[in-house]
């Protein structure tokens, strides 16, 4: 039976932004499909001995933790193992999820790859690790948009919400290791930067809003916990309820379509609308 609320899936929202996002969704009454690789926490992942460096420990933060979080704000939530590196799970999520709630409105594509040398240099990077990254980066999220897009058509709209970033569009001078990042990263990010536009313009005919959110400089709990070691000072970053509150915004927006084709800078964006609690 279809939800008496509107639905929101989210890409990794186990922690970080994505589950900022879960929360101020839920605090906006959406219902929420959760979905990441990390259930439970009872999973590990193996690093490869092919990469220089791993940034892939366990970390705070499950699925289950955000469901029981939302839960208590008082909406429903889904839980769904998606790893975007299996393709098998993509279409399996999406089926989950309409097979509980029977719709879907705003899709999340906050989830990237996350794993064994995803911050070394590229002469310490196999190629096909890079592959990898395209793979759980850009083409992951675009064929969740492609199996949300008859959803959408029947119900007469939809939004899409992508977490870009600045990587996409200009390169650190730091050095790897030392306040930059990888190159697949880069290079990912500016794909998936550009699929806004091209997509607003092919969907805005099914009344689909394409929306970037480009989040600013989040303090996740992997930035606390891992990223200090690679020259990323969390103490000086944003909170995670930052970005949340901005994509609750442009999910309830009155008019979606205004926004569509936009990369919103979340931290502007959010002083400029005085963002606050919704408790």
């Amino acid at each position: 039976m279809a939800s008496q609320r509107k639905v929101a899936f989210i890409t990794g929202a186990s922690r970080g932004i994505g589950r900022g996002c879960a929360l101020e969704l839920a605090r906006r009454g959406f219902d929420l499909v959760l979905t990441a690789r990390t259930v439970t926490g009872a999973e590990r992942y193996e690093h490869s001995a092919t990469v220089k460096k791993s940034a892939t420990g366990p970390l705070p933060g499950t699925l289950e933790k955000t469901a029981a979080e939302v839960r208590a704000l008082g909406v429903d939530a889904l839980v769904v193992k998606l790893d975007l590196s299996i393709r098998a799970d993509w279409p399996a999520a999406i089926d989950a999820a309409m097979a509980r709630f029977g719709r879907i409105d705003v899709l999340v594509n906050n989830g990237r790859y996350i794993g064994p040398g995803h911050m070394d240099p590229f002469e310490d990077t196999p190629v096909e690790l890079i592959e990898q990254m395209f793979l759980c980066n850009v083409f992951a999220p675009l064929h969740l948009i492609k199996l949300c897009l008859p959803v959408w058509k029947r119900q007469g709209g939809g939004i899409v919400i992508n977490v870009t970033s600045s990587a996409g569009d200009r390169e650190t001078p730091a050095p790897i290791g030392q306040g930059g990042w990888g190159l697949g990263y880069s290079m990912t990010k500016a794909a998936f930067n550009r699929s806004v536009p091209g997509l607003a313009k092919e969907l805005r005919q099914h009344n689909v809003a394409v929306i970037g959110l480009m989040p600013g400089f989040v303090g996740t709990e992997r930035m606390a916990v891992e990223l200090g070691e690679f020259g990323f000072d969390a103490s000086k970053a944003l909170p995670v309820e930052n970005p949340g509150r901005v994509c609750a915004m442009l999910a309830t927006a009155r008019d979606p379509m205004f926004f569509t084709g936009r990369d919103v800078y979340g931290p502007t964006f959010f002083d400029e609308h005085r963002l606050v609690s919704f408790e």
